[in-house]
């Protein structure tokens, strides 16, 4: 029976392999660095205030900020007062994007976030915990000529919080209270070249709507949005590798199922972490350029996580599966401590998900962050899951080290052993040592773009919008991925070597008097009823057994 590709090709082929992934991972890096542009890009817009003369309108009339429909505009507040203009007649619009300029699928999706530039007046202050009620359109049109299309309408309501850090006197009115961002809108595809945002805050003293809000002079709106440059990189890189992890991942199993033996619990996670792979990899994003599929956000966040939980499961497997007899491992059934707060916590973050990007699939405002409650929820949330993360890989480095530990108590019967047998089993536990920091690395990696993409997302939705990532940590970590996956499956596949009916191989080493002595290194370790990929598994499930 043959052992697996990390176990029987020399170390020549070996450091060669590790040199070309090493390569493969420093263009990854490059790729973003150089070539592709930062992955978001923030637009700053001012809403111009439009006055909408019809008291009771028969149909939607939409309001342009500029252009040859241009609506009758006002200045100032001050304006309105003096033409005696009521506030409810006062339409906030904002063309997206800027003039002379058009939208893009390739943008991916649109973010907005709303900012209040509010005056201070002695006689009209923001009261305690005030809410600001919004009527809200958007519309969309592909070029400059035709009627505008409503996508959709929504009433919302926006809680300030405000600071004033002037003193509170007659001389100081007319300055600017100090508000935070609000979350405002998110859109999950821009399949449209043109867009049009017509909000209203409508005031009605009997109900208390938009009373205590004290003297809004200004809207602003900061629009993010993917930039086209990095998009068309993520899919050629999507387009480059989802063939690659495919066609390992079929020559790996076809390898397994030529064996005489059924395959063991690591060799079919081995497997379930290609098919992962291989999900995520595929650019289905490239209809997003063609269709309006406003899912996409979501479709792509499930897909992440579903990875994320079989690389994680992948981990704790792989190293169990090294640290149990014969007799306890390869049963999934043992991990369920383990791979069970896992699923639980994948499962947590899907249901994060669909309480705000699901509910935008029909409302583009809604947000999760726009109440005290659920913006307490979703920081305690990417809190903990940040907690967890650290605390998987801080057990995951314990589990590495009895790993180790077993290994350093089987290498004490080295010395015992020929130096043909020494420098066979020293080879092997160097290279699966080397395997399982490289192992450490990712990981270590892994949870460090978990938390820091939780913690973007967090402060783009509270406002924080200029905190930003370079591409090439993006690319860099989408590479390391791949490549560590192709790694795994290529050197866990059964080798085309064989050395006779067993397992066993001829060395050769040249003694003091230079004479050549050749002896046979077949592992004395092994036992007809340990069956495994590679020696070092075989070794330790009957080190534990015994």
């Amino acid at each position: 029976m043959a052992g697996a590709i990390i176990e029987n090709m020399s170390t020549k082929k070996l450091v060669i392999v590790g040199v070309i992934l090493l390569l493969f991972q420093a263009f990854a890096f490059m790729v973003g660095g150089l070539i592709a542009p930062s992955p978001a890009t923030a637009v700053h817009y001012l809403a111009t205030k439009c006055v909408d003369t019809v008291k009771k309108p028969q149909q939607t009339k939409w309001f342009m900020p500029w252009g040859p429909n241009q609506c009758d505009n006002i200045q100032s507040f001050d304006e309105a007062m003096a033409k005696g203009i009521e506030a409810n007649n006062i339409v906030f619009a904002v063309h997206i994007p800027l003039p002379n300029k058009e939208m893009s699928p390739w943008f991916q999706f649109m973010l907005f976030i709303l900012q209040f530039d509010i005056a201070f007046k002695m006689y009209n202050q923001i009261a305690d915990g005030a809410l600001v009620h919004i009527d809200v359109g958007l519309a969309y049109r592909d070029d400059m000529n035709s009627e505008w299309t409503e996508m959709a309408h929504s009433l919302e309501q926006r809680k300030l919080s405000c600071n004033f850090t002037a003193t509170k006197t007659h001389e100081n009115e007319g300055r600017h209270y100090e508000c935070d961002l609000l979350p405002f809108m998110e859109v999950g595809s821009v399949a449209h070249k043109y867009y049009l945002l017509n909000i209203r805050l409508p005031v009605n003293e009997r109900k208390k709507i938009n009373v205590g809000i004290a003297e809004i002079r200004d809207i602003r709106l900061v629009g993010i949005h993917q930039n086209g440059g990095f998009t068309k990189v993520w899919f050629a890189m999507k387009t480059v590798l989802t063939p690659s992890i495919l066609i390992i991942m079929i020559w790996y199993w076809r390898r397994i199922t030529l064996m005489s033996r059924p395959p063991v619990l690591l060799e079919k996670v081995i497997l379930a972490l290609g098919i992962s792979m291989t999900f995520i990899n595929i650019p289905v994003e490239w209809f997003s350029v063609g269709f309006n599929w406003t899912w996409m956000l979501l479709f792509g966040d499930i897909r992440q996580g579903i990875f994320y939980s079989m690389l994680l499961s992948f981990w704790i497997i792989f190293c169990g599966e090294h640290l149990m007899d014969q007799t306890e491992r390869n049963r999934f059934s043992i991990y369920w401590k383990q791979v069970g707060p896992i699923v639980f916590g994948s499962f947590c973050l899907f249901i994060f998900d669909m309480c705000e990007r699901g509910v935008q699939l029909k409302n583009p405002f809604y947000s999760i962050w726009a109440s005290d409650i659920g913006t307490e929820l979703a920081m305690a949330f990417i809190i903990v899951a940040g907690i967890c993360a650290c605390l998987y890989f801080l057990f995951l480095c314990f589990m590495v080290f009895q790993v180790f530990r077993n290994i350093s108590g089987k290498r004490m019967s080295l010395p015992a052993m020929s130096k043909a047998r020494q420098l066979h089993y020293e080879g092997l536990i160097f290279r699966f040592k080397f395997l399982m920091l490289v192992t450490l690395a990712c990981a270590a990696l892994t949870v460090i773009f978990f938390i820091i993409s939780q913690v973007n997302e967090g402060h783009w939705h509270r406002g924080e919008h200029m905190v930003q990532v370079n591409s090439a940590f993006f690319t860099g970590i989408y590479g390391m991925w791949n490549l560590y996956v192709f790694a795994i499956m290529f050197l866990y596949a059964p080798s085309h070597k064989h050395y006779g009916d067993e397992q066993s191989s001829i060395q050769c080493i040249t003694g003091d008097a230079g004479v050549n002595s050749c002896e046979d290194i077949q592992p004395t370790t092994t036992i007809t009823h340990v069956d495994g990929p590679t020696e070092i598994y075989k070794m330790i499930g009957q080190e534990a057994q015994e």
